[in-house]
């Protein structure tokens, strides 16, 4: 079940809003343009075949806004010394605070990962879960945290063909809230 978790950029250990329900959120996110939305899910999918499982959901995507390039990224558990690398190598590029010039259009179609927005004085912990789409804005100060041992597949939308580029802040907000590990071990504790 999705959560999210509001605090103030500046105090961590002070919650103002934590809620699972998911017109809350949709309404708290939306006073910042950012889209909410949930949408069936489907058994056995994997990035080879998530664009075809969700076919009539990415097309209404791309249709309403525009999209021309759409992708799906997949982290599986393994005992493998590619995944551990490659789990360190993308969660560090993705921890640290960002913006994008493109809206950031993210479904989750297994698994889970926290997007955290830096808006208006706050941050906006959204632990997105499968089932889950989020639309975080063009130039929204955020970052996105995976955990220790990424388990998802998410489909990405994007309006040209560069795909994911950050322009990163070098602020260490980041690392002053709770990890997706964190939120994850309190969400289902």
């Amino acid at each position: 079940m999705t959560l999210l978790t509001v605090w103030p950029e500046d105090d961590p250990d002070t919650v103002l809003v934590r809620t699972t329900d998911a017109e809350e959120i949709a309404t708290e996110l939306k006073e910042h343009g950012v889209r909410f939305d949930r949408w069936s899910l489907r058994e056995d999918v994997t990035a080879d075949n998530a664009l075809e499982k969700y076919r009539a959901e990415v097309d209404r995507v791309i249709e309403t806004e525009g999209y021309i390039l759409v992708d799906a990224m997949e982290m599986t558990p393994a005992d493998t010394d590619e995944y551990r690398a490659k789990a360190v190598e993308f969660r560090q590029k993705f921890l640290s605070e960002h913006t994008h010039d493109d809206d950031e259009d993210r479904y989750f179609a297994r698994g889970a990962g926290v997007f955290y927005l830096h808006v208006g004085g706050k941050v906006y912990g959204v632990l997105c879960e499968a089932g889950d789409l989020l639309s975080v804005p063009a130039n929204t100060t955020h970052w996105f945290d995976m955990g220790t041992t990424p388990d998802y597949v998410s489909i990405r939308f994007f309006h040209d063909d560069d795909g994911w580029v950050g322009n990163f802040t070098g602020s260490d907000i980041a690392t002053k809230f709770p990890t997706f590990d964190q939120l994850m071990a309190g969400h289902r504790g």
